[in-house]
């Protein structure tokens, strides 16, 4: 866990990915987050993947790092302690405080409006689904952007092909937390708070529009084809070699290309290739892709004539780029990905399961990342956050507690 965001308070009530992920992502960089979970959990809680317990790898790898505070939501007293813990000062001057980050609706208890009243300049930073309140999740955003039907091979027609990572969720997660990074600066230049929300429709669709692909298909007044597992408009495809290995090998770069041609000993019939077509393939990698139907067979030809560790040994001293494919459980024991990567360490987690249990993403020189910490149990911090926060007294939480108000360690009332 680094520290460069140590003083920030951040109050997170979410649930599923794209929220908790940007909470993570602060955590990680050593802000505060308090999770605002309701008593007996939120419908993510016991989400799969789980073990045979029923206990969610999914939940305790989103929520690492921050602490909980249980609540009964359902109650006046419940949404009030919420607000209070949102708009609530720093402990000490220089710490930064009422700062929520939800993907609840923007009406309702955690309103922009009713926490306003409580603090002037409150924050407030919301994933939603879509930008006029209506719901969405990642497939649903996916689906109506069109990469599934331009997701898989040729073959597959119109038949669309969903793919597992919840990308537009995980890049939603990202700006928010850089979103919240940005009001946070704005109000410390200006003393102004506001409401700052991210759609994941918007999300998703500006992605498309940033990549040029909404450019490309209004300008052709057609879809893009589906290419299975070639790179579109650059050269990479997946090879396999004589031991039945399977390589994503890319070529984007003319040193990459180079280095590619001077490995398989093909330079010749690729100049051949040149020639006979009146083209060029050093500088400009679209031009590689316009004429894969020559370049592919060849190179499947050649690289199948490889053992995998050799050829990539040889693509390693050229500059080459590739990648093995593997399986999840193959990379898991990885020791460039996981085993030996220093972003891991192994740690028993809330599961009960001891497993590679990653710290931040990000390398700072001269910082130690420092051991992750681990995700917490359900109101494990209830009763020290109202304590240290809101400063109420034992007696005052102790009522709480025996009202069914809050809750701490999993329903264990003190």
């Amino acid at each position: 866990m680094y520290q460069i965001l140590k003083g920030l308070r951040v109050i997170e009530a979410s649930s599923f990915v794209a929220s908790p992920s940007a909470g993570l992502y602060l955590a990680q960089l050593g802000a505060e987050v308090i999770r605002v979970d309701t008593i007996g959990g939120g419908p993510d809680y016991n989400r799969w993947p789980k073990n045979d317990e029923g206990k969610s790898f999914y939940w305790e790898g989103l929520n690492k790092g921050k602490s909980s505070v249980a609540v009964n939501l359902r109650t006046q007293e419940g949404k009030d302690l919420v607000c209070d813990l949102v708009a609530a000062l720093g402990e000490k001057e220089g710490e930064q405080g009422g700062i929520l980050l939800t993907n609840f609706p923007a009406k309702g208890f955690l309103s922009y409006e009713n926490l306003k009243k409580l603090r002037e300049d409150v924050i407030v930073v919301r994933v939603m689904g879509q930008a006029n309140g209506g719901p969405a999740l990642d497939y649903t955003v996916n689906c109506s952007l069109g990469y599934p039907l331009i997701t898989g091979p040729d073959s597959l027609g119109e038949e669309p092909v969903n793919h597992v990572l919840p990308a537009w969720d995980l890049l939603a997660g990202s700006y928010a937390a850089f979103s919240l990074l940005a009001a946070l600066k704005h109000r410390d230049e200006t003393g102004q708070g506001g409401e700052y929300k991210i759609p994941l429709a918007d999300i998703g669709v500006t992605a498309m529009a940033n990549m040029g692909q909404l450019a490309e298909v209004l300008y052709n007044d057609g879809n893009r084809a589906r290419y299975g597992n070639e790179v579109y408009g650059a050269f990479g495809k997946d090879f396999q070699t004589n031991d039945g290995v399977r390589m994503m090998i890319m070529a984007i770069t003319p040193r990459q290309w180079t280095g590619l041609l001077k490995v398989l000993e093909i330079e010749a019939q690729v100049s051949e290739i040149e020639a006979a077509r009146n083209v060029s393939f050093i500088k400009d990698e679209g031009i590689r892709f316009e004429h894969r139907d020559a370049l592919y067979p060849l190179l499947e030809t050649k690289v199948f004539q490889w053992q995998a560790k050799e050829l990539q040994a040889a693509l390693d001293k050229v500059g080459g780029c590739w990648g093995e494919y593997q399986s999840m459980r193959q990379a898991a024991d990885d020791s460039a990905l996981v085993r030996d990567n220093p972003v891991f360490t192994e740690l028993k987690n809330p599961s009960g399961f001891t497993y590679p249990t990653p710290g931040s993403a990000l390398t700072i020189s001269d910082q130690e990342r420092g051991t992750p910490e681990l995700a917490p149990s359900l109101g494990e911090h209830t009763h020290d956050i109202l304590k240290k926060v809101l400063g109420q007294s034992h007696d005052e939480i102790s009522t709480l507690l025996q009202s069914g108000i809050i809750d701490d360690q999993s329903g264990t009332k003190k």
